[in-house]
């Protein structure tokens, strides 16, 4: 006696559905093997014509040999530190800042000009903290303690939930 019919449906997909999922995996491991080859090869100093036939496992060996031989400070040096980063972003915002200002005429020019320069001078000095040792005037900035944030006006109907309309 053999299974009912629907038993035996999921298993015949798997089965059919095995050797295309398999043919693609495949593709996508020599497509990534072909790209490596490509890259590790001019990197070793190796012409890709001459090296016409090489194994994958001589691709992947190439390429763990390589990264192997690199020196572990390179990989650290081309990382951007906090710092940095938070500089070059400053900087961009400041150069979009000063196209844009012009454009929209919402400041007069000269105080427009006082402003960038103003943020430019920041820019020399700014960090991602906001932590300076002075302020832009050159004498230690006064710790100032915040400016608390204005309380809602009291609702006419009473104490009860304020509601800004």
């Amino acid at each position: 006696m053999g299974l009912p019919r629907r038993a035996r449906e999921p298993t015949e997909l798997r089965k059919s559905l095995k050797p295309l999922l398999e043919k693609r995996r495949r593709a996508r491991i020599n497509e990534s093997l072909r790209q490596l080859r490509a890259l590790v090869l001019p990197l070793l100093g190796l012409e890709s014509s001459g090296c016409s036939k090489l194994e994958k496992a001589d691709i992947l060996e190439m390429t763990v040999r390589f990264l192997q031989e690199l020196p572990a400070s390179s990989c650290l040096a081309a990382a951007p530190t906090p710092s940095d980063s938070y500089r070059e972003g400053y900087g961009a915002c400041l150069a979009r800042l000063a196209r844009a200002l012009p454009a929209c005429g919402a400041l007069e020019r000269a105080l427009g000009a006082r402003l960038l320069e103003h943020l430019r001078q920041r820019a020399a000095g700014a960090s991602p903290d906001g932590g300076r040792p002075e302020d832009s005037c050159g004498s230690p900035s006064p710790s100032a303690p915040p400016t608390p944030a204005p309380s809602p006006p009291a609702s006419p109907r009473g104490p009860g939930l304020w509601r800004p309309w």
